[in-house]
């Protein structure tokens, strides 16, 4: 019997030297999209596909992150003594369930494939989702829940991937495409980062993944790739010989929040979402496009 997907792993450990001097003392992962945390909406994407446990891997300076999932009593008796169900509701909602999260440490910045490995013994011989906060999926249902169609049919393991523009393939990971549809089709090759004409298709890995537990074994090696560090699409090229990767066109728009253009992005679209927000922040929009000096 197929084996459920009931963790995830959230690597939060980098630096986010692309927005100092803001993120010299606040993480990165707490960057707002609107009111929420980038974390958040993570968490909240894995909590709809049906996660049962959370996994952060952190760093130095991300305590916040774990005092974010923590109950904060003195806010919550603010609020009700002040009349603020709603929003004192919003918190509960947001809050994982006692027991639900665990945090492990990245000791240095070693790569992904090096944090993923640093969340083995929690995970253990357990089939797990791997999702990259920066990467802001807007979808409905989300990118997980997609996935996780795919994973109940196919078991194995399964990528999201999107189209970008050929020009551009040269900064991702890269996967071939052979038989099946865009909802889950056999992932025959990934190459990271190619030159433009050598590359298999222009379908990017885009930040959401289900593996198997036997990635921990490749990982342990430390074997360093791209960059010194040690590449979790390394140990992926490995396992694909061992087993089946599946991906997953999945419908939705992505915001690459590690860039500040993609972080301003996400905040106008789902700014652009909130009813009482739409149409003020149209004419706003418009008053700065039109605005001169």
């Amino acid at each position: 019997m197929r084996k459920k997907v009931r963790i995830a792993i959230f690597p939060v450990a980098g630096l986010g030297t692309r927005f100092l001097p803001a993120t010299k003392s606040m993480p990165k992962e707490m960057l707002t999209i609107v009111d929420k945390p980038l974390i958040q909406y993570a968490v909240d994407e894995a909590r709809e596909a049906g996660i049962e446990h959370f996994v952060f891997v952190t760093g130095r300076n991300k305590g916040v992150i774990e005092d974010h999932f923590d109950r904060h009593f003195e806010l919550e008796t603010t609020l009700l003594e002040r009349g603020k169900t709603k929003e004192f509701k919003e918190l509960q909602r947001d809050l994982p369930q006692p027991g639900q999260t665990s945090f492990t440490r990245q000791q240095e910045p070693l790569g992904l494939g090096h944090a993923v490995w640093c969340a083995r013994d929690i995970v253990g011989d357990e089939p797990f989702a791997l999702l990259l906060p920066d990467m802001l999926i807007k979808a409905e249902p989300g990118v997980l829940s997609q996935m996780m169609y795919a994973y109940e049919k196919n078991g194995g393991n399964i990528i999201a991937v999107e189209e970008v523009a050929k020009e551009n393939i040269s900064s991702y990971g890269v996967v071939g495409r052979a038989s099946g549809t865009d909802e889950a089709f056999i992932i025959n090759e990934m190459v990271e980062k190619p030159a433009p004409e050598k590359a298999p298709s222009n379908l990017i890995i885009s930040g959401r993944y289900i593996l198997q537990p036997h990635i921990f074994d490749l990982l342990s090696s430390h074997k360093r790739g791209a960059g010194g560090e040690i590449q979790i699409t390394d140990a992926m090229q490995k396992l694909m010989r061992e087993q089946d990767f599946t991906g997953v066109k999945f419908k939705g728009r992505t915001f690459d929040c590690g860039t500040k253009l993609g972080f301003l992005a996400a905040n106008i679209a789902y700014a652009l979402d909130r009813e009482q927000l739409r149409e003020k922040l149209q004419k706003e929009i418009a008053n700065l496009l039109n605005y001169r000096l």
